[in-house]
């Protein structure tokens, strides 16, 4: 007997199964995807893939690097393996400089510093003012100008006639103009006894001296202002400071001095040692000076060196934005120590932190902060500064960046240019009536060049163009060495002196 199939029950099995298989194939539609996901995850993690997702970039498989030992891997991997290794000259060297000027850079100390074998060179020469050159000290514009600010005395260039507000113009036939103020200096020194040829620009005529060179070495200036006063630049403290201050002073005494104008403006300190040298001179041997107090809570005193100058009654000194440090040592410990002494000029630095300098057997050194300096009574001036008892300002020309004009460059009435700008500011400090100093040439601007021109014998155009542009920065900064009516802090120092 055949077996009788109820079509309804079949009908209903079957959708039974279907649905089981769709399910089924559903499962697997979301695990397929999972599955394959991480199968990718776990290859991308232990089997190195050919490209990242940037495809410049690989990925190297190989054993993690120790990071105990970072630096030395780094460095080996960038000194090895670089791909640009070989352009660099020294590229150990340089790459391990780097990381010692990174390791030494901060915000919180900017007076700690890794210095190559050639800066501490440099800076040392800085401090102490030695080297083996011609003698003079010169400004530098933006654009690579080089004005002879001021001719030391008893130096090569003041036997062979070099002036103040000469413009450097070529060293050896090599034209400087657009070099630092590094390049020229390193053209000009030399070995002793040898002779070096410049050219010098003045009055827009060129002046060539063929100077021998010798040993240079003067972190001070003196002068004698008018019976009674000496004036005494003290332009870094270094290790020869102190005498060099002393054999001024001798003069000084000699000539009648009783009242003393100490310039320390631009002046960024120097050696402690001459600090105490130098304030010798002008209090009781043996004097506290200085404090300086390190982390741990230990004080340490600094104190004078030397027998003083009694004959000095009265001392000015004069400060700006630059004085910093040691001078602003010495600015304080005169304040407190001599009551009399009396300031002028502006807002001091505000450098209140002693460094020290350890050299490493390849030339190289670090200098770091120790400790910090306070004034004999405790006054802390770090990021403050010193507030001047004459605040005097300079004339505009003071802070001006000038830049190194072109020789065909040439800037005639209704133009406007910066040079025009600079030129007039500059005639307005000689004491010519300009009308305006914004740059644009006014018929009123072009008479004063063309009077300008005229009284210094050179082309009389009316415009601003290379010969008359250079001949007025030159003679303003003949200006700034001169000591006359044109520095309005001196001048005031000068009346506060005799008060």
């Amino acid at each position: 007997m055949s077996e009788i199939k109820n079509p309804e029950r079949t009908d209903r099995a079957e959708a039974r199964h279907l649905r089981r298989s769709n399910r089924r194939m559903k499962t697997w539609l979301v695990i397929l995807p999972v599955f394959l996901f991480l199968l990718g995850w776990l290859l991308g993690t232990f089997v190195p893939l050919p490209f990242s997702q940037n495809a410049a970039e690989t990925v190297e498989s190989i054993i993690p690097l120790n990071s105990d030992e970072k630096f030395g891997n780094i460095l080996k991997i960038m000194s090895e393996d670089w791909f640009f290794a070989n352009e660099v000259e020294d590229v150990t060297g340089t790459l391990q400089d780097k990381a010692y000027y990174g390791m030494t850079s901060n915000e919180i100390d900017p007076h700690t510093a890794y210095m190559s074998a050639e800066e501490i060179t440099n800076f040392t020469q800085s401090i102490n003012r030695n080297f083996i050159g011609i003698g003079v000290q010169f400004r530098s514009t933006a654009d690579g100008l080089h004005v002879v600010e001021r001719v030391i005395r008893n130096t090569p260039a003041e036997e062979y006639g070099v002036q103040a507000g000469d413009i450097i113009h070529a060293v050896e036939g090599v034209n400087v103009s657009g070099m630092t103020s590094t390049e020229v200096a390193d053209l000009v020194k030399g070995e002793e006894g040898t002779p070096v040829t410049i050219d010098f620009l003045r009055d827009g005529k060129t002046v060539t001296l063929k100077i021998i060179r010798r040993a240079i070495s003067s972190t001070t200036y003196g002068q004698l202002l008018d019976d009674g006063t000496g004036y005494l630049e003290i332009q870094q403290f270094g290790e020869t400071t102190g005498d060099e201050c002393r054999t001024i002073m001798k003069e000084f005494v000699s000539e009648g001095v009783t009242r003393m104008i100490i310039d320390l403006r631009d002046d960024g300190g120097g050696y402690l040692s001459a600090l105490q040298n130098v304030m010798g001179c002008f209090v009781k041997d043996g004097t506290v000076v200085m404090r300086q107090e390190y982390s741990d809570g230990t004080v340490t005193e600094i104190k004078s060196h030397g027998d003083p100058f009694t004959q000095i009654e009265k001392c000015v000194l004069l400060i700006n934005g630059n004085t910093a440090s040691a001078a602003e040592v010495f600015t304080l410990a005169m304040k407190e120590l001599r009551p009399e002494t009396e300031t002028v000029g502006v807002l001091s630095y505000g450098k209140g932190t002693v460094q020290i300098t350890r050299m490493f057997d390849d030339g190289s050194a670090l200098k770091y902060t120790t400790s910090k300096w306070t004034s004999p009574s405790g006054v802390w001036v770090n990021k403050t500064g010193i507030e001047p008892d004459h605040e005097v300002q300079q004339h505009d020309v003071y802070y001006e960046t000038f830049l190194a004009i072109e020789d065909d460059e040439e800037y005639g009435v209704d133009t406007v240019s910066e040079f025009t700008r600079l030129t007039q500011i500059s005639l307005d400090f000689l004491g010519y009536e300009v009308d305006r100093t914004d740059g644009y040439m006014s018929a009123e601007t072009s008479a004063r060049i063309l009077e300008y021109q005229e009284e210094h014998d050179l082309e009389v155009t009316g415009t601003v163009n290379a010969q008359t542009y250079k001949a007025v920065l030159s003679q303003v900064i003949l200006s700034f060495s001169k000591l006359d009516e044109r520095d309005y802090q001196l001048t005031e120092a000068l009346e506060v002196v005799h008060e």
